[in-house]
């Protein structure tokens, strides 16, 4: 079972704004609904739900993720800067409230069981080179410094979030997807695809860089 217990939780929807468990997110609060939403969290628990917002529809994604409150401060105006980590993924159940801030009964989601401990460790290899070559030849490609932090998570699962995390461009489609998964397996593989696809096309523009090194300086 993969869905365990059942809670209410605030919601703070947000624009093409995608958290993953064990990120951290700051974020300014300043509308009056959300002040609101902050003292009650600060009353309770310290924990609300970030979901995805869709402008377009209008609607909320089904699948979000449970941050918590790690540092706040609060201005004379009342306007608040908080900093918050990414918990567990959850998935909402039903809509108990919409104002003056969104509450919902949500139960939490975890990823399936791993099947094959040992070809889960090589994906998440091949995933790591993927990573690593696509930083590499960023850094060629811009002649910059571009660097992966010290460490990275070693657990599967938890690679499988940070990569999903730093994706990128804009790709909060591509995060929420990611985010709904309850396979590592599954987003592994899709984010080595993903990672495998950048890959070729960084590899092809060096290439071609190296060959016509002054046409790309004229370009540029």
């Amino acid at each position: 079972m993969t869905e365990l217990s059942v809670r209410e939780l605030p919601l703070f929807p947000l624009p093409e704004m995608v958290l993953f468990p064990k990120e951290v997110l700051p974020l300014h609060i300043f509308e009056s609904r959300y002040r609101i939403m902050l003292e009650t969290v600060l009353e309770s628990d310290k924990r609300f739900g970030i979901v995805r917002w869709d402008p377009n529809t209008k609607t909320i994604a089904d699948v979000g993720c449970c941050a918590e409150i790690i540092k706040h401060q609060t201005s004379e105006d009342g306007r608040s800067n908080i900093i918050t980590l990414g918990q567990q993924r959850f998935r909402i159940l039903e809509l108990t409230r919409k104002a003056p801030f969104f509450s919902a009964m949500v139960s939490w989601v975890e990823d399936e069981p791993i099947q094959d401990a040992i070809q889960l460790s090589k994906l998440s290899e091949d995933v790591l080179t993927a990573l690593h070559d696509v930083i590499l030849l960023t850094g060629k490609l811009t002649d910059s410094d571009t660097t992966l932090p010290e460490k990275l998570p070693d657990l599967p699962r938890e690679l499988s979030f940070w990569i999903a995390a730093h994706l990128g461009g804009r790709v909060a489609d591509q995060q929420q997807k990611l985010l709904e998964m309850k396979d590592t397996q599954e987003r592994l593989n899709c984010e080595y695809e993903m990672l495998d696809h950048t890959r070729r096309q960084l590899a092809a523009r060096t290439a071609l860089k190296d060959t016509f090194p002054n046409e790309n300086q004229a370009n540029n």
